[in-house]
């Protein structure tokens, strides 16, 4: 059920009209049953799984925050985690590392005859076991009380405008919402048509027309391609994925407001970012912090010296890029994002510049997006040795091509007029700038985003990217 399909709308119509007739515990209910239905829209089977998740981790902050002793409190929270990332990795990882062995064995001479399992992907698992762990290690820190009401944790949980690709919402900012829910305003309708104008645009018009652009470049023999080809391919990826994810994140916060509900900003003009923590702090914000908060300072973070600081680094982008999929492509991207952090912890100065004027950042987000379109190389191919191939054809003639020419055109047609935006945006410092802008001048926006859409749609819908994840 994608946000971008007529079934979704439907749905979200109903939804809509039921929420305004209830009140109270069956508006929960509701809200539940819906986000139980749009999940098992995919499949019914793992419905299951978000259940026993759901039960694990009700049961374990519970048993918590009854516990006498710390010791206790340590085994109930292991047993959580244990099941969390057991299911996770199972589900996730258990091909990729089969694979992986068997390829390790053949090649020092162990040959074996095990076969992968076939095992089908749950959507989303990655997002919701991520927002269930958070909330038993806030309540194992003390930093949360756990819910005693079951139907609201349940629809923490489930919530579906951000169910299947986030943002990952913390338990102590979202199930306070669902416990005692904020009372809606004609601007929580407003923003919402906002959001969801802007998140379709970004997925309809901007990803899924450059998706045939990245396509076309990533499937062709590398060493046919120029470097100019390769590199406008990375373009096309670069603006897909974004478009893609901050699409879907803008359509979530959008739905969500409509239902009376304020989740987290994920993504805050990212390409515009000066250097690798800068980016991190722009770019798919509820997972950056959750690795910060529960992977990065547990290892100390910045804590014993420079050398446990790059240790510490290393391991939580190592692992950052293993959550996005179950491929040495996706460790490799995390491994490079963990080696520029790196990089400008060992030689930058102590700030990122955002006290300097715009134009006197311009080379430092040139650098910086070129820096992330080398990872998103990584990130797109389909092996190691794909990437290390495209890179190897970046490097070789610049021929401007006919493909190149039309794909650039292509792209900044698309793009630009964003790009725009945000740079108004950044500039105003102020996301929500655009509602708080006279009427003629929302009213413009607005029509070149309904125009685009009914003008430019692509021609082959998409799922969504971070569905896989």
């Amino acid at each position: 059920m994608l946000f971008n399909s007529y079934v979704f709308w439907v749905f979200m119509a109903i939804v809509l009209v039921l929420f305004a007739l209830l009140r109270g515990r069956a508006r929960k209910v509701m809200l539940t049953v819906a986000s139980y239905v749009f999940y098992g829209y995919w499949d019914w089977r793992f419905l299951g799984l978000i259940f026993i998740s759901t039960v694990t981790d009700y049961v374990a902050a519970l048993v918590m925050d009854a516990a006498k002793t710390p010791a206790r409190k340590r085994a109930v929270l292991t047993v959580s985690i244990l099941v969390n990332l057991g299911i996770l990795g199972f589900f996730k990882y258990a091909d990729f590392f089969t694979a992986s062995l068997v390829n390790l064995l053949g090649a020092v001479g162990v040959p074996v005859s095990w076969e992968a399992l076939g095992i089908i992907l749950p959507v989303g698992i990655s997002f919701y076991t991520f927002q269930t762990m958070s909330y038993t290690i806030d309540v194992y820190r003390g930093e949360l009380k756990p819910t005693r009401n079951f139907l609201d944790f349940m629809l923490y949980v489930s919530f579906f405008p951000q169910l299947v690709a986030g943002p990952i919402e913390r338990a102590s900012r979202l199930l306070p919402q669902i416990i005692s829910p904020r009372q809606r305003t004609a601007d929580d309708f407003r923003s919402g048509v906002f959001l969801i104008l802007l998140g379709l645009f970004r997925k309809i018009v901007i990803a899924d027309n450059l998706a045939a652009i990245a396509n076309a470049i990533f499937s062709s023999d590398p060493g046919t391609l120029t470097g100019l080809e390769v590199l406008v391919g990375v373009y096309a990826f670069a603006f897909q994925i974004y478009g893609d994810f901050a699409g879907y994140s803008a359509i979530a916060r959008g739905v969500a407001r409509w239902l009376g509900y304020d989740l987290m900003v994920n993504f805050r003009m990212p390409y515009l970012a000066v250097s690798p923590s800068d980016f991190w702090r722009r770019w798919h914000i509820s997972l950056s912090t959750w690795l910060r908060d529960y992977l990065y300072i547990p290892l100390g973070g910045n804590r014993g010296g420079a050398l446990m600081t790059y240790r510490n680094l290393a391991l939580t982008m190592l692992l950052g890029g293993l959550w996005h999929g179950a491929a040495w492509t996706f460790v490799a991207w995390g491994a490079f994002h963990g080696l520029i952090l790196i990089v400008h912890r060992l030689f930058a100065v102590k700030h990122d510049g955002a006290e300097r004027s715009f134009i006197a950042r311009l080379p430092a987000m040139f650098f910086m997006f070129h820096l992330v379109c080398l990872s998103w190389l990584l990130f797109r191919a389909e092996s190691i040795q794909h990437a290390y191939q495209m890179a190897v054809s970046a490097l070789s003639g610049w021929g401007a091509t006919p493909l190149a020419l039309g794909a650039l055109a292509t792209i900044a047609f698309f793009v630009v007029p964003l790009l725009l935006y945000e740079v108004w945006i950044e500039r105003k410092g102020d996301l929500d700038a655009l509602l708080k802008a006279p009427w003629l001048v929302r009213g413009s926006v607005y029509t070149y985003l309904i125009l685009m859409m009914i003008l430019f749609p692509s021609p082959v819908q998409y799922a969504f990217i971070y569905f896989q994840f």
